[in-house]
């Protein structure tokens, strides 16, 4: 199948910087809210900078939840979820009311810090530590790998078995999950330099 990369367009995200990354690695992918276009993806990118409700709102408003849930579900396509798109993924947010995709078993929670000295959001570069070895960190050296991070929320799994990477800011949490098909990062490849690089050509080749 060709390799046709869509970036779905619901009116949040760092769209372009995603697509200017994919396009460095020799991958041209489309930003798109058009229904035909993504029935025809072999993989799907659900980027997001903004908040749960608004999100899930313009998800329903443009009448892409079903879509979505037929090419995730149903076409096993190879998503991923990146940041805020990583969030709604998932069942429910504390940062609002609507429902999630409820793609994966988890809820997303706001950050509760014991000492003063961590502030929210988490903001800037981390290190991420992958749970093991895996298709999205595939080549990447496993002994430093950082990533640039802005957020207030994080997901909480109730199913550990879908843990593919964490990350310490007080305490651990969950930075990126997989199952099957579903990939999602709380971090941003496409501010993270040679290492989200590296991550988004692993995507984009699975």
């Amino acid at each position: 199948m060709e390799n046709n990369i869509i970036i779905v367009d619901y009116g949040l995200g760092n769209l372009k910087s995603i697509q200017n990354m994919l396009k460095k690695i020799g991958y041209n992918a489309i930003i798109t809210a058009d229904k035909k276009e993504i029935e025809k993806a072999s993989k799907l990118i659900l980027p997001g900078v903004g908040s749960f409700d608004v999100a899930m709102n313009n998800i329903y408003s443009n009448n892409l939840q079903e879509l979505l849930d037929k090419k995730v579900l149903v076409d096993k396509t190879p998503i991923l979820g990146i940041c805020l798109g990583m969030q709604i993924m998932c069942k429910s947010s504390e940062e609002g009311k609507t429902k999630g995709l409820n793609w994966i078993d988890a809820e997303v929670v706001k950050f509760k810090f014991a000492d003063t000295k961590f502030k929210s959001p988490h903001m800037g570069w981390n290190v991420v530590k992958p749970i093991h070895r895996n298709s999205l960190f595939k080549d990447i050296d496993f002994e430093e790998i950082k990533y640039y991070h802005v957020h207030s929320y994080y997901v909480n799994l109730n199913d550990m078995n879908d843990e593919l990477c964490s990350t310490n800011y007080e305490n651990n949490f969950t930075s990126g999950f997989q199952k099957g098909n579903i990939y999602g990062v709380q971090f941003h490849p496409e501010k993270s330099h040679k290492y989200g690089f590296e991550l988004l050509k692993n995507f984009a080749s699975i």
